[in-house]
């Protein structure tokens, strides 16, 4: 038998999103039964702890929501929910300041005591609130405290491995969870479950996320039925870190140190921003960044390192170590000098723009499921901004809390069971790689996965390269059919590697497909064979569902554009 769980409402992740929409619901309602369940150590894991930039807010009488909204409208390239773009800019204001005044978040401050705002790319006023270059950590760590503070209980070392559904498939009623630590797989039925997992597109050679991300909640979301979109939208961030042969290959240099005038060099030693965006040079959006320098160095003018250099020693050796001590000492750890010398970099996977179709209130397309932060869909259209994925995160978890305990307390605490068998069928189907005498390396596995995605369904795409990945991944799925798992399930690396590789080839599969379908350039979705952005084409959505065969189904949906015309948007000027 297999151990139940009863809770009103069920949290799958515990970054920004998650905690805050615990937090609220339970503010809402604190006769709720909560449960957090998270794949890392309560407020150690995650892309929200990591997050070293800040939050784009709008606090200056000289700025507007107006202004934020139509930034993010031009660097998503105006296919953003706008419905959902509007409340990210409305919202990120009472959301700060709750932060700061319900759970102790502090920020950096001005002289005259008002909160330090600093610049970021793509962005017409200085609205990013920082707490020096460490801001995630600040934020969780004040967020951890409240949730413990309020008793809300929380399963560490506990993943999500499937969304529970009742016999109509249209209701999700909870999900299995596999605790790493004692290897035991617990349902859990909830009468609302939220997913806010973090993403994380590690999948690719390069990635920013943590290798405890496996863009578990994507593949989850997908597999259960939700409506999922803008999966060909994924972020690369321009600056991470070329660390040979580390798990850290890729962290991020964040977008500050741009914002605040470092530059990049090719291995020529040429400035080699000012020939793609002589107006904004390094300060342009991180996917236009992102595809020069992939250019740069695909053309044979990388650096030795084989990425490209950044370099803020112009600034000040004071002046860097003083603004950015975190990006300053890890670098220091892998002996670059960043305050003096150049520092190698590359394009790294970073951020998943597509996700679940939610609406304002995080009611995702099934019964009962919510969704918030990178798992969800539609808030950046074609490339987020830096400084609003901490902000989109925070305030959909704001939203999801609200509107969770609200529902709840409506007389909607009632749970029910999935269908019977589902649990006991997926268990088998996920126990069968310890059963084997002989079969593939998950971990080689693992590698074939993130190099296919990295040279095929990167920076830089074309429709032969899309074909032959999506053939491999077919392959490789056949190849997961072979998985060899040995020793104990109890923090089997193995094991859970072998779990990562299923969520991993789901998302590339969402990838691929999207990116094959649209034609053209477009934000972080660039076409070497469609190099340019078409506005009489691509103003639409590829919205994506699991068909019968279990592969995607694709319908395109033309944008609704409810509060900017695409006119407005195409004038607009920071």
């Amino acid at each position: 038998m297999v151990a139940k769980v009863k809770a009103d409402l069920l949290i799958v992740g515990m970054g920004a999103a998650a905690e805050m929409c615990a937090l609220y619901a339970h503010d809402c309602n604190p006769d709720l039964k909560i449960l957090i369940a998270t794949k890392a150590l309560r407020g150690k894991g995650g892309c929200s702890r990591m997050v070293q930039g800040g939050f784009n807010v709008v606090l200056n009488t000289a700025d507007s929501h107006e202004k934020h909204l139509m930034d993010t409208l031009k660097g998503g390239q105006y296919i953003n929910n706008q419905e959902l773009a509007k409340t990210l800019v409305e919202q990120a204001t009472p959301t700060i300041k709750e932060m700061e005044t319900k759970f102790g978040c502090f920020f950096d401050r001005n002289p005259d005591g008002s909160i330090h705002q600093k610049p970021f790319a793509g962005q017409s006023y200085d609205r990013t609130v920082h707490k020096g270059d460490l801001t995630g950590i600040e934020m969780i760590s004040r967020l951890t405290e409240q949730v413990m503070k309020r008793g809300i209980p929380v399963m560490e070392e506990t993943r999500a491995v499937e969304l529970l559904l009742d016999d109509s498939g249209q209701m999700v009623t909870g999900a299995l969870l596999f605790n790493m630590r004692s290897s035991e797989f617990v349902v859990v039925e909830a009468a609302a479950t939220l997913v806010a997992t973090g993403g994380g597109p590690t999948h690719y050679r390069f990635h920013a996320p943590g290798p405890e991300k496996s863009a578990d909640g994507i593949a989850m979301l997908y597999r259960a039925g939700a409506e999922m979109k803008d999966m060909e939208m994924l972020q690369f961030h321009p600056t991470g870190l070329i660390v040979p042969s580390s798990v850290v290959a890729g962290a991020l240099l964040e977008e500050g140190l741009r914002g605040s005038g470092a530059h990049l060099y090719n291995g020529l030693g040429e400035r080699f921003m000012l020939k793609y965006a002589p107006e904004v040079g390094e300060r342009a959006t991180r996917d236009v960044v992102s595809r020069c320098s992939y250019l740069e160095m695909i053309a044979g003018r990388g650096c030795p390192e084989g990425g490209v250099h950044i370099d803020a020693s112009h600034l000040g050796a004071d002046f860097v170590l003083k603004n950015f001590p975190g990006m300053a000492e890890r670098c220091a750890q892998f002996g670059y000098d960043l305050a003096r010398r150049p520092v190698p970099v590359s394009p790294t996977a970073h951020f998943f723009m597509g996700g679940a179709v939610i609406d304002t209130s995080c009611q995702s397309t099934l019964e009962k499921l919510f969704v918030a932060g990178e798992d969800a869909g539609g808030v950046h259209g074609a490339n987020r901004l830096g400084g609003n994925g901490i902000c989109d995160s925070s305030v959909y978890g704001r939203q999801a809390g609200k509107a969770i305990g609200k529902f709840l307390s409506n007389g909607n605490r009632t749970t029910k069971e999935a269908r019977p068998g589902m649990a006991e069928e997926i268990i088998a189907r996920l126990m069968k790689p310890l059963g084997r005498s002989s079969g593939a390396d998950p971990f080689e596995v693992r590698k074939q996965v993130q190099e296919l995605n990295w040279k095929k369904v990167g920076v830089a795409r074309q429709e032969s390269d899309l074909t032959e990945a999506l053939s491999e991944i077919a392959s490789l799925r056949k190849c997961v059919d072979t998985l060899k798992v040995t020793g104990s399930l109890s923090y089997n690396m193995m094991y859970n590697n072998s779990l990562d590789i299923l969520n991993m080839l789901d998302a590339s599969e969402l990838i691929a497909t999207s990116a094959r379908e649209r034609q053209e350039t477009r934000g972080a979705h660039f076409r070497q064979d469609f190099p340019t952005q078409r506005d009489d084409y691509g103003l639409f959505n590829i919205h994506l569902r699991r068909g019968a065969d279990g592969h995607p189904q694709v319908e395109k949906k033309p944008v609704a554009f409810t509060y900017k015309s695409v006119e407005e948007c195409q004038k607009y000027k920071k």
